[in-house]
């Protein structure tokens, strides 16, 4: 993921060749209402995974740039040894699904939970759903935590970096369609966003550490 620079995710391409495999087949039975839907279903997943180029806007060392695309659903204030604020984030399937690094520095530990796709609005989303939890820590030992839960995606969460990778800002890290995210962040940063907030991977800024 780190190095995809194709204008199509490589998380996609089984899905797009698959359905554009279905499209020839029942264009070859003269099954043409199917077979358009099929060519639909080919355009929806090259849509879906797309991946853009993006240059860094904000480059200081201590700015902290969104990993996630979406908006911003609240910014709560949290009792935590290690963090204070937690920014969440809602992305759908408009969004660009590319999570990309949101500092420099390196991946102090990852977790990947498989589970379900449940609806946000069900009461097991936060006790079954798929999640991801990353730990990024910079040169001066400030750590931002990252939790990406999926929502219903026909998609699994993927992360293509491990711990201890030296990362740069705005890199590529993995792929989540349809997630809500959460931003976790220490008592030392300086928060440069407000809720209902669009925000774009490595192009909206989060805030500073002090």
């Amino acid at each position: 993921m780190k190095s995809n620079l194709f204008i199509v995710s490589k998380n996609g391409y089984k899905y797009i060749v698959y359905a554009l495999l279905v499209t020839v087949i029942f264009w070859i039975l003269d099954l043409e209402f199917f077979s358009l839907l099929s060519f639909l279903s080919a355009l929806f997943f090259v849509y879906s995974f797309r991946n853009p180029e993006r240059e860094i806007a904000f480059l200081e060392d201590k700015a902290v740039v969104s990993p996630v695309d979406g908006v911003v659903k609240a910014i709560d204030e949290i009792k935590d040894e290690q963090y204070a604020y937690r920014v969440r984030v809602e992305s759908n399937y408009m969004n660009v699904g590319v999570l990309r690094v949101p500092l420099c520095g390196h991946l102090e530990s990852t977790k990947v939970v498989r589970g379900a796709r449940t609806s946000k609005k069900s009461k097991l989303f936060y006790d079954l759903n798929e999640t991801a939890e990353l730990v990024f820590i910079d040169g001066h030992n400030n750590k931002v935590k990252v939790l990406h839960r999926l929502k219903q995606s026909f998609t699994p969460i993927n992360i293509e970096v491990s711990k201890n990778d030296t990362l740069y800002k705005g890199l590529r890290y993995g792929y989540a369609i349809n997630s809500m995210s959460e931003i976790y962040l220490p008592k030392n940063f300086r928060l440069d966003i407000k809720p209902n907030s669009e925000i774009q991977a490595s192009h909206s800024l989060i805030g500073y550490f002090s």
